[in-house]
């Protein structure tokens, strides 16, 4: 009998699987624990822009369109996000610079969580 610890969907489980005539059987998982949160990657100090793009609802990050440094015009799709299964796109709302991007892909995100900042 060996113990195992599954993550799936960020939920933990406790797993106890036996072996029994060369075949594997797993019984019942015991309820999932809640998974630990990985620490969010900060900008660097001073690397943040005056203009700040924030998560309008919660969500999961898709794809970054935009890396630090890059120019962008108003309506420049900057990154793709999923929230009750649509793709939904946060948009450069001026023309400028990205001066951070604050998030990664496969990221979940909440509302109003900062994004990216823009000079």
């Amino acid at each position: 009998m060996k113990n195992y610890t599954i993550t799936v969907n960020g939920n933990v489980y406790e797993v106890t699987v036996e072996e029994a005539d060369g075949a594997v059987s797993a019984p019942v998982a015991s309820a999932p624990k809640a998974a630990p949160k990985a620490a969010p990657k900060a900008a660097p100090a001073g690397a943040q822009g005056s203009v700040k793009i924030t998560a309008p609802m919660p969500g999961k990050v898709l794809k970054v369109n935009s890396a630090v440094g890059a120019s962008v015009k108003k309506g420049d799709v900057i990154l793709v996000f999923e929230a009750m299964k649509m793709e939904n796109d946060i948009t450069a709302p001026q023309d400028g610079t990205i001066a951070s991007i604050n998030v990664t892909v496969g990221q979940s995100i909440e509302p109003g969580e900062l994004l990216a900042s823009m000079n």
